[in-house]
């Protein structure tokens, strides 16, 4: 039995993609989907993978979370977890969706059809994340106009929503801060952008935010046109959305590194406290950080990676997103830190003092305090913002565009002609879902599903993922 099998020529199941065959014929796989959507060029892809990978969270998460483990020392866990962790399975999706070129939900029924509710899991998840992670880009785009004017106004506290608690004391040693006092730039967040506290928390949530629903309604207006007619004009999108950020980068870093006390940040962001490395939680940080960075487990990566040539060398683009997405990570814990330097010096208190606050609370409070006191503010509050806006657009085009594909090709018979009205519909529902994260509690809104509309959830769709492939992969049909 041995003999006859190493003899014979390799079977084909009819629904299953299988090795090809030696006479060079394709996988069925391959012969379906002829008239797929392709990549215009090989760079659309790789900046729309490494736009997707590198969002918000590389400004504010990563420097936060080094400095909180062991500084230069977390670069160790942190480095073994992508080459042992994230890689791999950033790797594996791009392998998958390139060689079945197909969509997050339809892919499982040629690995392991039992597992088809892991691509319904992606595509909640994805619905959810759209629900919140614009709301923040929307932030954004509101900070983005109000930088446009002389004198920015969460630089004083002159403001009709400034309150007696407003303090304005940067730079200036005869100020009196207490436990009730507030920094201009925070009023503007929480007061005027927010309108926090005219809400009670997630039991009353109060009404909507009008220039909000203007500033969200543009972002998915931007969202839509990129996305309606496919990766063809996405994939010309990010030429701009994905360079842009790193342009910016470089410049608030040299600008950082000119500032009074920017060498106080750089240290005390690569300090190594060795003594981190023996305490188990900060190597689960550096792997849930390399995780969420890389960003396996979306679906995004399975849905770019299906518009790929069949024979592209997707192994090199996995090292090499991968490589620019973490040393952009490294890079933006500089443009932080010496600004924070900076902030501590002028307010002549530690670092550790002003790089308490992590999350939103960093890149609307901690920074935009510190670049309305720089010379030539206007301009660093424009440059600073409008990266933040193409930053998240990038990760919000991936995220939906696995949506997209894998409801689509789920279901090519009712949509598969019908792209831009599908996408329509898609974004309007998303906008709906949106709603209430604009409302005067919105940001409460927007923690909650943070915190567990993808966090746990994504691990165990990861979990599942690597389980179906490694264990049940090949061995049913």
């Amino acid at each position: 039995m041995s003999e006859q099998n190493s003899t014979a020529p390799p079977e084909k199941h009819p629904k299953h993609d299988a090795v090809p065959p030696n006479n060079n014929t394709l996988p069925c796989s391959i012969s379906q989907t002829d008239s797929r959507d392709k990549w215009s060029k090989k760079m659309d892809f790789l900046l729309s993978v490494i736009g997707f990978a590198v969002d918000l969270g590389n400004v504010w998460r990563f420097p936060y979370i080094c400095y909180q483990n062991g500084g230069g020392a977390f670069l160790i866990p942190y480095t073994i977890m992508a080459l042992f962790g994230g890689v791999p399975l950033f790797f594996m999706e791009l392998v998958l969706g390139q060689f079945h070129r197909t969509g997050a939900i339809s892919i499982w029924k040629r690995i392991c059809p039992i597992f088809k509710g892991i691509g319904f899991a992606i595509c909640i998840i994805g619905l959810y994340v759209s629900f919140y992670y614009n709301t923040i880009i929307a932030w954004a785009l509101y900070y983005f106009y109000s930088s446009f004017s002389t004198t920015l106004p969460w630089i004083s506290c002159d403001n009709p929503w400034n309150t007696a608690n407003c303090t304005n004391y940067f730079g200036k040693s005869n100020i009196t801060w207490t436990n009730y006092s507030k920094s201009p730039a925070e009023e503007f967040y929480t007061r005027h952008v927010l309108g926090i506290h005219e809400a009670d928390g997630l039991d009353y949530v109060g009404g909507l935010r009008w220039e909000l629903l203007i500033c969200l309604f543009l972002i998915f207006t931007i969202v839509y046109f990129s996305l309606w007619k496919g990766v063809k004009t996405s994939g010309k999108v990010v030429w701009v959305t994905a360079t842009l950020p790193y342009a910016v980068l470089f410049i608030l870093l040299i600008r950082g590194a000119t500032l009074p006390g920017a060498w106080r940040g750089i240290l005390f962001y690569l300090r190594p406290n060795w003594q981190k490395l023996t305490d188990t939680a900060v190597w689960i940080d550096a792997a849930a950080q390399i995780f969420f960075s890389l960003g396996p487990g979306f679906g995004v990566l399975l849905a770019l990676a299906s518009y790929n040539p069949f024979n592209n060398n997707c192994y090199r683009d996995a090292i090499i997103t991968s490589m620019v997405n973490c040393l952009t990570s490294f890079l933006s814990g500089f443009v932080i830190f010496t600004v924070l330097g900076y902030m501590a010096e002028m307010r002549d208190v530690e670092v550790e003092d002003v790089a308490k606050d992590k999350g939103p609370s960093l890149l609307f409070i901690t920074y935009p305090e510190a670049i309305a006191n720089m010379v030539g503010s206007t301009f660093f509050a424009i440059i600073f913002f409008l990266m933040m806006i193409t930053l998240g657009l990038d990760s919000t085009f991936g995220g939906l565009e696995a949506v997209i594909t894998a409801i689509m090709d789920e279901y090519p018979d009712i949509i598969g002609k019908r792209r831009e009205l599908f996408v329509l519909g898609l974004v309007i529902i998303c906008f709906t879902g949106s709603l209430s994260t604009l409302t005067q509690g919105g940001a409460y809104v927007v923690k909650l599903l943070e915190e567990f509309g993808a966090g746990c959830s994504i691990i165990a769709v990861v979990f599942l993922e690597a389980i179906a492939v490694s264990w049940f992969y090949g061995k049913t049909n």
